[in-house]
């Protein structure tokens, strides 16, 4: 048997199996028709002809692995230039002023206080 809150009562009464699947008289809603489906490339066919359609610009990966891969002995972190190197400097002065900075508020934070 099914059962269904009553709107009236707030009870609950007996129903029917179509009326306990879709309370207060709300009925499952399908689209009449599917919607349009959406792609970020267009898609072609091998037998069409036309202009190729480029979204991504060219294929710098082969670019990329001449320079990684190069044997110069730097490490991949520092291999694009001086830009590279100003990131590491920064990112590793930052981390070594924060770290004394936590040591200088612990010995802060250690230190008795003063009575007045």
């Amino acid at each position: 048997m099914y059962y269904k809150v009553s709107g009236f009562t707030g009870k609950l009464t007996g129903a029917t199996a179509a009326s306990a699947y879709s309370p207060q008289g709300l009925k499952p809603a399908v689209p009449s028709q599917s919607p349009p489906m959406i792609f970020a490339i267009p898609t072609k066919v091998v037998s069409e002809k036309g202009p190729a359609v480029h979204y991504m610009g060219i294929n710098k990966v082969p670019e990329l692995q001449k320079i990684f891969q190069k044997a110069d002995g730097a490490p991949v972190h520092l291999k694009r230039g001086v830009m590279d190197k100003m990131l590491y400097r920064t990112t590793m002065s930052l981390t070594i002023g924060g770290a004394l900075y936590c040591l200088i508020a612990l010995y802060i934070a250690a230190q008795p206080r003063k009575s007045q």
